[in-house]
C-alpha cells in the first residue's frame, strides 16, 4: 500500500535514518534485512521467517477468495502485482506444471518462460515432495515474487486459483504466506442432463467456474425415464435427441482433466430406465395384473442385466476416471405394500437365487451388488444412492460401494447414522440444502446459497441436524445437485445464473466447514467482484 502523504518530509527523514542504521548494523527493527535473492525454497510448510525490512507497509491481510483460504501468515511488504516484465516459470524437475503455468499466465496476461529461474515480478510454480496432504499448497509472496508449491499438480493448480482471485478481488497478491488445503476429498456438482439437454459448451463453462472454486468432481446423470443423452455404440436404439456425441464428451473430459476435475457418469437402474425401456418394452416391469411400472426394469429377466451391463461397460470405458454411478434409487417394485404379491416373478427369482427366505428386496440388493461388480471389473469405484441400500434381508449390500446420501423426504428412508455405523463411506447430497430442482415440484424451492453458507456442513447429511463428529472421516465430501424434473421451467442460462451462488457457498463449506469469517452480505459482495 502507499504511504500517507501526511508529514511526508518527516517520513523521508525517518526512512533515511532507518536505512543508515540498517547499513551500519546489518539489521532493522524487523529482523535481518531480506537479501535480493530467490524466494525461500524449503517447501510449502516452511515458516515465514524473513519479513520485509521496510516499516512503511501495514501487516498484510488475507487474499479475498472463494473458497476462503484456511491460513495466512501476514507480513509487511507491497505484495505482488503484475508488471510488464512479469512471467510465470516452473522450477527444474517440475516440468509437468507447464499446463498450469500456461493457464495462469494466460489468465493474468503474463508471459510464460517455462523452466527458468524466477526473477523479480515473476510467479514460480514448483512441486515439493512430502510437502503436505493431497491437493494442498503453499503460496509465498515476498521480494516482489510469488512462489506456489504443493505435493501434487492439483495443489499447485489450486494455488494459481487463489492468485487469480486475489488479483481479481484486490488487484494484487498480499505479502505473506498462504497455507491451504481442502477439508474433503470429493467436492463438486451433480448435473441431470437426461431430463434436460445441456450443450457441451455450457457444461465446459460450468467446469471453468468449478475449477476456480477448487471443486474437483462433476457427476453426469445422463439416463432416466425422459431421455438417454449420450451417443451409444452398443445400443444406439435407446439414444434420445438432442444428445451429446462421444466426441463432445471426450472434449468435456479433456478440459476437465486440465482443470483437475474428474467427470463420472451415472446409469441409474433398476429404476429410472424409461428411455431404455421404450426401445425394449419386453423388459419393463409389470405387476400381476400386467400393469407396467414407469421406468422400472424387470430384474428377474437375464436380458435386463445384459443390456444394463452392456451400457455400464461402454460408458465406464468412455468416462475413465475413478468412479461410476449405478443409481439404485426408487425402484417401484419396492414401493407397494406387498412386493411379493404384486410382483410374483421377482419373488420367485429371489428364492431361486438366494434361498427360501429371500424376498424382492434381496433380489434388488443383489442387482445393486452385481452392477457394482461390473463397474469394479472396469477398475472404477461404484457409487449408489442411499435408498438402494437395505437392512434385514438375506443379501447385504457391498461395503465398497460409496453411499450417495440424498433423501430425507422418501417414506422409510434410513437415517445416515445407520449407514455410518455399518462402517460405510458417504457422500453428502442433502436434498434439504443441495438440491436445485427445476420447476420447484414436491415442495422444493430454489436455494440461494445462504442456508448452505450459514447452516450446512458435510456432517449435515439429512435435514438440518449434523451426525456425530466421530463419523467425520467416513464422509468423503459432497456435491450440489441440479435436477431437471420440469425441464422447461428454466433455460440453460437461467440455470447457470441460479446455481452460481449456491455452488459458491457449497465450495466454501466443502473446502472449510468452519463458520466463515465473512457474513453472507460480505460473501455475496465478494462473489460479485469475482464475477
Amino acid at each position: 500500500m502507499r504511504r500517507s502523504r501526511k508529514k511526508q518530509a518527516t517520513g523521508v527523514i525517518a526512512v533515511a535514518v532507518a536505512v543508515l542504521s540498517a547499513t551500519a548494523t546489518g539489521c532493522s527493527d524487523n529482523g535481518p534485512a531480506a537479501p535480493d535473492a530467490a524466494p525461500d525454497r524449503a517447501g510449502p510448510t516452511s515458516p515465514y521467517t524473513t519479513p520485509s525490512p521496510t516499516r512503511s507497509y501495514a501487516l498484510s491481510k488475507p487474499p479475498a477468495t472463494i473458497p476462503s483460504i484456511r491460513d495466512h501468515q501476514a507480513a509487511r511488504g507491497p505484495g505482488w502485482s503484475r508488471t510488464a516484465q512479469s512471467a510465470v516459470v516452473v522450477t527444474k524437475g517440475s516440468e509437468e506444471l507447464a499446463d498450469e503455468g500456461r493457464l495462469i499466465a494466460q489468465e493474468l496476461k503474463l508471459g510464460f518462460r517455462g523452466t527458468n529461474a524466477a526473477r523479480s515480478g515473476d510467479v514460480e510454480l514448483s512441486l515439493a515432495d512430502g510437502g503436505g496432504p493431497a491437493e494442498s499448497y503453499s503460496l509465498t509472496t515476498r521480494d516482489g515474487r510469488v512462489r506456489i508449491t504443493g505435493p501434487d499438480e492439483a495443489g499447485v493448480f489450486y494455488g494459481t486459483r487463489t492468485l487469480k482471485q486475489a488479483v481479481r478481488s484486490g488487484g494484487a497478491m498480499p505479502e505473506g504466506v498462504v497455507r491451504d488445503r481442502p477439508d474433503r476429498p470429493q467436492r463438486g456438482l451433480n448435473l441431470d442432463i437426461a431430463r434436460k439437454h445441456f450443450t457441451a459448451g455450457w457444461i465446459e463453462n460450468r467446469l471453468r467456474e468449478m475449477a476456480d472454486l477448487k471443486l474437483n468432481q462433476l457427476g453426469l446423470h445422463f439416463s432416466d425415464d425422459q431421455a438417454f443423452r449420450i451417443q451409444s455404440d452398443s445400443h444406439p436404439e435407446i439414444v434420445s435427441d438432442p444428445h451429446l456425441t462421444k466426441a463432445e464428451v471426450r472434449r468435456i473430459l479433456a478440459l476437465a482433466a486440465r482443470l483437475h476435475i474428474t467427470v463420472f457418469g451415472e446409469i441409474d437402474s433398476p429404476g429410472h430406465l424409461g428411455a431404455v425401456l421404450r426401445a425394449h418394452p419386453q423388459l419393463q416391469l409389470r405387476n400381476v395384473q400386467g400393469v407396467p411400472r414407469q421406468g422400472a426394469i424387470d430384474i428377474s429377466k437375464p436380458e435386463s442385466a445384459k443390456i444394463v451391463d452392456d451400457l455400464l461397460r461402454e460408458y465406464t470405458a468412455l468416462f475413465g476416471g475413478a468412479w461410476f454411478h449405478v443409481g439404485a434409487d426408487e425402484y417401484q417394485a419396492l414401493t407397494v405394500s406387498d412386493p411379493a404379491a404384486s410382483y410374483p416373478q421377482l419373488a420367485t427369482a429371489a428364492r431361486q437365487r438366494y434361498g427360501p427366505g429371500a424376498g424382492v428386496q434381496d433380489l434388488a440388493e443383489g442387482w445393486l451388488n452385481d452392477r457394482a461388480a461390473v463397474v469394479r471389473d472396469q477398475k472404477k469405484r461404484p457409487k449408489a444412492w442411499n435408498d438402494g441400500f437395505f437392512t434385514g434381508g438375506v443379501v447385504t449390500p457391498d461395503k465398497n460401494i460409496e453411499v450417495e446420501y440424498w433423501t430425507g423426504r422418501e417414506i422409510g428412508a434410513r437415517p445416515p447414522v445407520s449407514y455410518l455405523a455399518e462402517g460405510r463411506k458417504l457422500v453428502n447430497l442433502n436434498d434439504e440444502y443441495l438440491y436445485y430442482v427445476l420447476g420447484e415440484p414436491n415442495q422444493f424451492t430454489y436455494p440461494t446459497g445462504r442456508r448452505i453458507y450459514e447452516e450446512w456442513t458435510p456432517l449435515v447429511l439429512r435435514g438440518n441436524e449434523p451426525v456425530p463428529q466421530k463419523y467425520s472421516s467416513q464422509i468423503l465430501g459432497g456435491r450440489f445437485a441440479v435436477w431437471c424434473d420440469l425441464a422447461n421451467s428454466q433455460t440453460q442460462d437461467q440455470v447457470a445464473a441460479g446455481i452460481r451462488r449456491p455452488l459458491q457457498a457449497t465450495a466454501q463449506k466443502l473446502w472449510d466447514p468452519r463458520k466463515p469469517a465473512r457474513d453472507w452480505q460480505s460473501f455475496t459482495a465478494l462473489a460479485q467482484r469475482l464475477g
